[in-house]
């Protein structure tokens, strides 16, 4: 167990962070319309010479946080050794960042809220009342974009999607540079058909590419799907 842990360790601390953007898609339908959404961010990333990478949460076999707190003293999560463990080299050494997910029930996916509470090991907490904390991705000029896509037609009706995903990238270290909201999609890659979306999609990981170089922010833009 020990062996594990120094492995783990090791492997995460001499992950070199560079300027490549890592693609996190949270849809457990295959093909489905976020995974069309992804796509079309990483060809805008790819568009700019900045090298990405993909990962689909429902390929992975891993699950959520257990709240053993092991990482607090090991600076990476050790109470689990799963999927997740494998991700956190590719999370360490890139530097952009993508998370995009449905709406399920008001908020984003059990796998996205999943992979998300499992980056609880980045924080460092003091010893006072309240912890004071601060994040290990700090610092580092860590950019992301965001996407969630619902089959109902407002933002009320996507509750805190975007909003579940966005607030604990910021507390982690990311600048949210970019976001993009689109409603009224739902049969299977349907979103496939609206140009107008797929262009902001495209967009978006430009902008991300461009970020990543030059430090710049883009705006929120929600795509008024009418499909």
């Amino acid at each position: 167990m020990n062996a594990m842990i120094a492995l783990m360790q090791t492997s995460t601390l001499n992950s070199s962070l560079q300027n490549i953007v890592l693609g996190v898609g949270g849809s457990p339908r295959k093909n489905g319309n976020s995974d069309v959404l992804l796509s079309r961010v990483l060809a805008g990333v790819e568009q700019e010479n900045i090298e990405s990478s993909l990962i689909h949460l429902r390929d992975v076999q891993f699950q959520g946080c257990i709240g053993c707190e092991k990482c607090r003293k090991d600076k990476i999560c050790t109470g689990l050794y799963d999927g997740m463990s494998l991700m956190y080299p590719q999370i360490m050494s890139s530097r952009g960042l993508v998370l995009v997910s449905p709406t399920h029930n008001y908020n984003i996916t059990s796998w996205m809220k999943a992979f998300i509470d499992r980056l609880y090991c980045f924080y460092d907490f003091q010893d006072t009342i309240p912890r004071a904390w601060s994040t290990r991705l700090g610092n580092q000029a860590r950019k992301a974009v965001i996407v969630a896509i619902c089959e109902q037609q407002s933002k009320r009706d996507m509750g805190f999607t975007l909003e579940a995903m966005r607030m604990p990238l910021e507390a982690l270290g990311y600048q949210v540079v970019g976001e993009l909201a689109v409603f009224r999609v739902f049969a299977r890659g349907r979103v496939a058909e609206d140009r107008e979306a797929l262009d902001r999609a495209f967009i978006l990981g430009s902008d991300l590419a461009g970020a990543l170089l030059v430090g710049h922010s883009v705006s929120t833009w929600t795509a008024p799907s009418n499909l």
